[in-house]
């Protein structure tokens, strides 16, 4: 069973018919999970130690980062749990996918992913759009960097990731004043429609937000497709694509 939003996903990917008895709830989110239907399929769980020892699982798949308490007393249970650290690249999720595909005995459905994901880059690397400077603007004004899933699937365009200039590699606040002095040719955001409004979401809004995207090259890629690893990070790619070439993307 799974524990972890990105773990889910890997193993519902990868799993064989029955081998995959829980996910978490956040697995059956749509605003977070690229497999909320499919994850309907599934026992939900909440992470807690509990529910884990009450299915008796063969093992446990978890975050590094997450669930530490739970983690940690499976562990002194003697329940076998694998931990995966997220994924940083495109590079990461090749790993973990493989990784996985050998402790579920299904390196033939891990390696079938990964080509699909090898020929889905392969075709996109033909028609890169050139280089242009591009922000991820989400929420609170957090932004991802180089050293991020995110910014590896904007750097697969060829797209240059203004986060750095903010001292930001990873995950962190880019000021609105910032974004708007930097004047990226591109400014990919995500999960702007929320059903309530949300202070969180109050950037978006904001006059000279709204003006410095009339000037850019606005995208709407929800952050589902770049949360966890997997073939959505290729097919989230290819809408930054379509978009950049002016096809549009709304999903």
């Amino acid at each position: 069973m799974s524990i972890n939003l990105c773990t889910d996903q890997m193993a519902m990917l990868v799993a064989g018919e029955g081998q995959l008895i829980s996910v978490s709830m956040l697995a059956a989110d749509p605003a977070v999970s690229m497999m909320a239907e499919e994850a309907a399929g599934y026992r939900l769980n909440d992470g807690l130690a509990e529910q884990v020892f009450l299915m008796r699982p063969d093992l446990v798949l978890a975050g590094s980062y997450s669930t530490r308490a739970t983690v940690d007393l499976l562990k002194r249970l003697g329940i076998a749990v694998s931990e995966f650290q997220p994924a940083a690249s495109l590079d990461d999720v090749r790993h973990n996918l493989e990784r996985l595909g050998v402790l579920l005995d299904r390196k033939p459905a891990a390696d079938e992913l990964i080509a699909g994901m090898d020929a889905g880059l392969a075709a996109l690397a033909e028609t890169p759009p050139g280089k242009r400077t591009a922000a991820l603007y989400y929420a609170n004004g957090y932004t991802s960097g180089k050293d991020s899933l995110a910014g590896d699937m904007l750097a697969r365009l060829g797209l240059v990731n203004i986060a750095s200039e903010a001292g930001v590699d990873t995950l962190g606040r880019l000021p609105l004043e910032r974004l708007i002095m930097a004047a990226p040719d591109v400014i990919v955001g995500g999960d702007v429609d929320y059903d309530a409004p949300a202070l969180a979401q109050a950037g978006f809004t904001h006059p000279a937000f709204v003006a410095a995207t009339g000037h850019s090259d606005y995208v709407n890629l929800p952050s589902r497709y770049s949360i966890c690893g997997g073939p959505f990070n290729v097919a989230g790619i290819a809408l930054l694509a379509e978009a950049l070439g002016g096809g549009g993307a709304d999903e």
